[in-house]
């Protein structure tokens, strides 16, 4: 199915009114404002390709091509913030930033299996300011794994303002300097025998 912004929202209109009325007992995470900007993502994503969300990943699902009576179950059994469909290549994670080091897993495989696929891993704002989402990034980068991190900034730390929970990023006082390590990384370069 070819989906579109106002197929989109339609499907989320839905799983709302379900919960409205009673009929979803666990928490849901509706998205709504980046319909396009997905659609657009998506369009470069392959079957063989991995898609990592978080806990608002219905339109990532849909796109992906997890079909809709599959999702609307899962959503409706409960697992609308940790949705996984390994036969599509879709898997999600409630904590923030926790999809990062699983998506970093996955890119690893596909690189020692010389695998054509690609992992997009969907972050948020908050999430790409957690040390964890930092570490992942620059070890992905370091070893040219087929990972795209992808940042959906709303702008929002759950309900505050991301820039008044972590700050500014552009304020960051950091200094660097390079050096050649002289001696070795533990004990002094002998082996000593008690």
């Amino acid at each position: 199915m070819t989906w579109t912004a106002e197929a989109l929202i339609a499907f989320e209109n839905e799983i709302e009114a379900a919960f409205n009325r009673g009929e979803i007992k666990s928490p849901v995470h509706l998205a709504g404002g980046n319909e396009q900007q997905l659609i657009d993502i998506f369009r470069h994503i392959r079957p063989q390709d991995w898609v990592c969300g978080t806990w608002r990943s219905h339109y990532h699902c849909l796109l992906k091509g997890v079909p809709p009576g599959l999702l609307r179950d899962a959503i409706r059994a409960g697992r609308s913030i940790a949705l996984c469909f390994p036969a599509e290549r879709v898997i999600c994670s409630a904590m923030v930033g926790g999809i990062a080091p699983i998506a970093l897993g996955l890119a690893w495989a596909a690189k020692r299996a010389r695998r054509d696929e690609t992992v997009y891993c969907f972050l948020g704002d908050m999430a790409d300011r957690t040390g964890l989402v930092e570490e992942t990034m620059r070890y992905a980068g370091g070893h040219d794994l087929p990972i795209w991190f992808i940042i959906e900034d709303n702008g929002l730390s759950v309900a505050t303002r991301t820039a008044e929970v972590w700050g500014d990023d552009a304020s960051l006082a950091v200094r660097r300097y390079d050096y050649v390590l002289t001696r070795p990384h533990v004990g002094t370069g002998r082996w000593v025998s008690m």
